[in-house]
């Protein structure tokens, strides 16, 4: 590294052809992110700071980081394991994995060995023609790449960049496809003398290109759990060569579940301890199953698409909105948005005078978990607490959520990277958050009122009129759940305001 006669840092870098002949049948697809790649990369050495500011990681000045998160470009950062890698480049293996007592101790000195990082941070540059959600790297932040003689090349830094201080005027030039948490380590501690790092450049790299080599070389070798893996890069919940994938399909299947346990774990939740999580007997009529719960997740929030040509999808699995963008929301988070769409239906319905509910609070109030629930809402004779109301209930709200993402600024929440060691402390978090979200809370308020006004009494319901009990027979049976979800969506049609215009725009595209 050293600068040129235009007082500019200069880099050599060797440049790597990688192309196949095959290759050049795969399909290119701008519009899904996916445009064709240049037939080579580079391979340098950048010190850690230098590496870390030209990529817009930057020291954490506030709990919740902005920025480069909000392009949907920086991958997301688990606290804990920058903390393990700095503690291994300061004295290696097998100090790093010490208690803090140990460490500190003269008896365990000797254990102390260096901690090289000799692979590669893996990275993309952008171009000056590379946008993302509508900016663009200003011309005097570009890191220009130029090929040179006998295979080599030059990589040259922004005019008057000074290292770590140093902060783009837009976005950052440089995207971290592999890697960040290392990068992150240099942020923990204050490390002395010198320490590069290998880096493999990519050039003007569409992300869902970035997306693939992210899966291929941290999922498909097994390094990181895939359920926290989609966390960390929320891209690949909606990769198409993903969704047609064995892989794909159990990770929807795994995320669910951990929600259903979340759902019945949290204290806030309208279904604490709740949920039939072992499928036993005793508890047949009293709570929805855990599997029933699973299914309809993945039926609602999880799905990608609800089916050809109908471009509904899963609030937490689908790209969403004009720009199409994945919502970075993490376990914790998006936990957090169903148990405070939970409590507000709760509060709605025991706050509720129609006739339905009254009828239900007149019943014996058998196979309660409490003598304070409400029996329109936790009762044995109301579709909110059996499978086929659980159903409706989460797909007409993902279906209003998702029709009104936009409107609702849901990019814009969330994101907040937070991994902690258990998981009630982040979920209580972003409740909270989401809470204070007016825009957010305010439309479910508004949902959940709407949802209140329907007859949700079951088919068992006694006293119930001949019409009635043979409609409402209806939403037995696999069947039942088209028929009660278009019944529930009409209601809402019926109403006035947003509720309305959104709910009769998605039984439209349902084709209902």
């Amino acid at each position: 590294m050293k600068k040129n006669s235009a007082g500019t840092i200069a880099i050599p870098a060797l440049k790597v052809r990688q192309w196949l002949a095959d290759w050049s049948k795969v399909k290119w697809d701008p519009k899904q992110r996916r445009s064709e790649p240049p037939h080579w990369f580079y391979q340098f050495s950048i010190p850690a700071s230098d590496l870390k500011a030209l990529s817009g990681i930057y020291p954490r000045t506030t709990h919740r980081r902005r920025g480069a998160e909000d392009l949907g470009i920086q991958r997301r950062h688990e606290q804990k394991r920058s903390e393990e890698i700095a503690r291994f480049v300061e004295n290696g293996f097998p100090w790093s994995d010490l208690s803090e007592a140990k460490r500190e101790s003269d008896e365990f000195k000797d254990l102390q060995k260096p901690g090289w990082l000799p692979t590669a941070i893996v990275v993309n540059i952008l171009t000056e023609n590379d946008q993302r959600l509508d900016r663009r790297v200003d011309p005097a932040d570009l890191v220009i790449v130029q090929d040179i003689h006998d295979g080599g090349a030059k990589i040259t830094l922004p005019q008057g960049f000074k290292r770590s201080q140093w902060k783009p005027k837009e976005i950052p030039p440089i995207e971290v496809i592999d890697g960040q948490h290392r990068l992150w380590a240099f942020e923990e501690g204050n490390f002395k003398g010198d320490f590069e790092l290998p880096v493999v450049a990519f050039i003007g790299l569409d992300l869902s290109w970035q997306a693939y080599l992210f899966y291929t070389i941290n999922i498909k070798p097994k390094k990181i759990n895939a359920s926290l893996a989609f966390d960390l890069y929320p891209l690949l919940r909606a990769e198409d060569w993903l969704t047609k994938s064995e892989g794909h399909v159990i990770y929807r299947e795994t995320r669910a579940q951990e929600l259903v346990d979340l759902l019945w774990s949290h204290p806030k939740s309208p279904w604490h301890h709740r949920i039939n999580m072992l499928g036993e007997t005793r508890l047949k009529g009293v709570m929805v199953t855990q599997a029933a719960w699973v299914r309809s997740l993945l039926a609602s929030y999880i799905r990608s698409w609800e089916g050809p040509g109908v471009h509904i999808g899963g609030l937490f699995g689908s790209k969403v909105g004009k720009k199409e963008s994945v919502l970075p929301w993490s376990r914790a988070e998006q936990a957090a948005f169903l148990i405070v769409l939970g409590k507000y239906l709760r509060d709605a319905v025991k706050q509720c005078n129609e006739i339905w509910a009254k009828k239900l609070r007149t019943q014996k109030p058998i196979n309660l978990f409490d003598e304070n629930d409400d029996p329109a809402f936790y009762g044995p004779h109301t579709l909110l607490n059996q499978d086929q109301g659980i159903r409706a209930v989460l797909q007409v709200t993902n279906d209003l959520c998702f029709s009104h993402s936009d409107n609702l600024r849901l990019a814009s929440w969330g994101g907040s990277g937070d991994f902690g060691d258990t998981d009630e402390k982040p979920v209580s978090a972003a409740i909270k958050s989401l809470e204070a979200a007016r825009n957010i809370s305010d439309f479910f308020i508004e949902v959940t009122h709407s949802l209140a006004r329907y007859d949700w009494r079951a088919s068992s319901t006694p006293g119930l009129s001949e019409q009635d009990s043979m409609m409402k027979a209806a939403f037995r049976g696999s069947g039942g759940y088209k028929e009660l979800r278009r019944h529930v969506l009409r209601h809402l049609a019926a109403a006035k305001g947003d509720i309305a215009t959104g709910a009769r725009s998605v039984i439209r595209a349902l084709g209902y």
